[in-house]
């Protein structure tokens, strides 16, 4: 776990070496849409110009205004003020466009931002081939961060936050410009005076924003608790036992946990305002005073007057704090994690060899002194593990909840990577195999199966989705399974999309959705895959079915290298071996009659059930 840290930190040194974060943002743009990105410019400039080449116009008009109404609008003052009102009212109008413009962007590079950043978080997110990443809490909550999902405001939106916060910058300087054809001082006075007030003020709201980027945790936290009232594997329980106030109450205290420290810093920030304030009151009072004293001595004329007093209310641009100022600082502060999380995730993989793992095994696999433990786990789930699965045979485990059965599964499959100790395949570390390549060679059929919203056909053929599906492996996998009498009743047949969430899907009952689990894993094998592994694969099947599964246990795992994993001894029985796990280790290995002869926990665990199902038959008579 600690090379994702590792990688997450120097992905975040690369973004930071790179430059200014604004600058990231303008390359994920461009990288996206440089169409987009050109028209964000256009945007830029429009902005910072129209409205001061507005205010100009019209202020130039004001003051044509008292000569034209004396000689006319034929006179040179006449057409001096229309000239001026026709730029003015322009410049003006094209200005008024700006909203529906900035909406139509908006959209637009929302749009294409949010689709091209969820694709890179999709992408590096799917890069590793474990899943020890996705249970890490810190990358979890980058990619929570990422995503925007915690707060009101999106990554995908900086872009036209930043065009837009750009464009307020430039209108703001060429309002200290145009105060300078006045008096240069005074045009210099309030550049300088903006430009000293605003990298606290920006430095307020970076802040800020890192503050809530930090409570991400406990916002993530609140908002899982609020997903509970609408996702639908919570919903019967939540109405059984009547959560739907107490999940709003720890929404609610998980949330102002975890924002509590942001409204203090919101508070720091308007009494830095009003400090600030005065000093900008200070600097409208001069600007003032020196307009009003250059009129009462004639020294300026109307249109000056005009002019000035609308350009030094636009010089607030240059340097104030809007809401698109703290909305882009809290946009920008997940620009390190969408990096962190792409150049953390796309690092090497460790331990991935380049031997290929096809036709493996063929002698067998073994697990020499395998331990793992969890992340901040306080003991080891597998300690010194010695196993040996041999090819072509089956191997049942057994074990208490807990045991760490399942945990042994996904080192199997390099979804997790031992702690200690190694796993070979015909003698080499597994290690040293090309990682895709041996994952494709075990096929698995979970406890927690997923229920994919896809049709009948893909959901079974997995291993072949954007490939040609073989029709001959699928229909032999469903006749396995008997999942075949499960797809004759659907609507489309293969066709049919599974899931009630949808108009055109059939919902399935839990037995048929594990015979649909049970057919994918059973495909997979039929398309190459040479390690079987059957995580209590009767589970969610009735009796009839489960006995039918014992029946056919042989011709499914015939030639296999088969790894079962069951509480049902019905099931465990018929394996050529059984190993018992117990405290981390194989505590013992045998066939069913040797261990059941041995009297060890084997035999305890088999005479247990065996006592509760003799008891459950009609031929054991009432129990007295």
């Amino acid at each position: 776990m600690r090379r994702w840290r590792d990688w997450a930190a120097r992905g975040t040194g690369r973004l930071r070496a790179s430059g200014s974060v604004r600058l990231r943002v303008v390359h994920l743009l461009w990288e996206v849409s440089p169409g987009l990105a050109v028209a964000l410019g256009l945007f830029v400039l429009a902005d910072g110009i129209l409205p001061n080449l507005a205010w100009i116009a019209l202020g130039a008009s004001t003051g044509h205004i008292p000569a034209a109404v004396a000689d006319g609008l034929g006179s040179a003052a006449g057409r001096a003020l229309l000239l001026s009102l026709a730029v003015g009212a322009a410049a003006y109008g094209l200005s008024l466009m700006r909203t529906p413009v900035q909406d139509l962007l908006e959209a637009h590079c929302s749009a294409v931002m949010s689709a091209g950043m969820q694709r890179r978080l999709a992408r590096a997110v799917c890069g590793p081939a474990g899943i020890e990443h996705l249970e890490d809490p810190a990358v979890l909550d980058r990619l929570a961060a990422a995503t925007g999902e915690l707060t009101t405001t999106r990554p995908a939106d900086a872009p036209l936050a930043l065009a837009g916060v750009l464009g307020d910058r430039l209108g703001g300087l060429g309002a200290c410009l145009v105060l300078a054809t006045f008096r240069w001082w005074l045009g210099l006075l309030f550049l300088a005076g903006w430009l000293a007030v605003r990298p606290p003020l920006r430095r307020l709201l970076a802040e800020r924003a890192t503050l809530i980027r930090r409570a991400t945790p406990a916002l993530r936290h609140s908002w899982y608790y609020l997903g509970c009232a609408w996702r639908p594997q919570f919903a019967k329980e939540m109405r059984v036992f009547g959560l739907g106030d107490w999940i709003l109450g720890r929404h609610r205290e998980r949330w102002l946990a975890g924002m509590a420290p942001s409204w203090a810093s919101v508070s720091r920030l308007n009494r830095r305002v009003l400090v600030f304030g005065g000093l900008i009151g200070l600097l409208y009072a001069a600007g003032a005073g020196a307009l009003g004293l250059a009129a009462y001595r004639h020294q300026v004329g109307l249109g000056t007057l005009a002019v000035m007093l609308p350009m030094m209310a636009m010089t607030m641009q240059a340097g104030g704090v809007s809401a698109g100022d703290v909305g882009l600082e809290q946009m920008l502060a997940a620009v390190p994690d969408l990096d962190g999380i792409v150049g953390s995730l796309t690092a090497p993989a460790a331990g991935g060899g380049g031997l290929p793992a096809a036709g493996r095994p063929d002698a067998g696999i073994r697990l020499e002194s395998v331990s793992y433990r969890y992340p901040h786990g306080g003991h080891d789930v597998l300690d010194g593990l010695d196993l040996e699965l041999l090819a072509g045979q089956s191997l049942a485990l057994v074990g208490l909840n807990g045991a760490g059965k399942t945990t042994l599964v996904t080192l199997l499959a390099r979804l997790r990577e031992p702690t200690a100790g190694r796993l070979l395949v015909d003698g080499t570390d597994v290690r040293d195999l090309d990682i895709r390549g041996w994952q494709r060679q075990v096929a698995v059929i979970y406890q927690d199966f997923t229920r994919y919203p896809f049709t009948a056909a893909q959901n079974v053929a997995l291993p072949d989705l954007g490939r040609e599906i073989d029709q001959a492996a699928l229909a032999e996998a469903a006749r396995q399974s008997g999942a075949d009498a499960v797809v004759a009743g659907l609507p489309d047949g293969w066709h049919t999309r599974l899931g009630s969430g949808y108009r055109d899907g059939a919902d399935l009952s839990g037995g048929q959705w594990q015979r649909i689990a049970l057919a994918r894993a059973l495909y997979a094998v039929a398309r190459g895959a040479r390690v079987l592994v059957l995580d209590e694969p009767t589970a969610q099947l009735d009796i009839r079915a489960e006995a039918a599964f014992y029946d056919r246990f042989l011709e499914l795992t015939a030639g296999v290298t088969t790894l079962v994993i069951s509480h049902r001894f019905a099931t465990v029985r018929r394996a050529d071996r059984i190993a018992v796990l117990d405290g981390g280790r194989i505590t013992e290995l045998g066939s069913h009659a040797g261990l059941v002869a041995a009297g060890g926990s084997y035999a305890e665990m088999f005479s247990l059930q065996a006592a509760r199902f003799a008891a459950a038959s009609p031929e054991a008579g009432p129990r007295g």
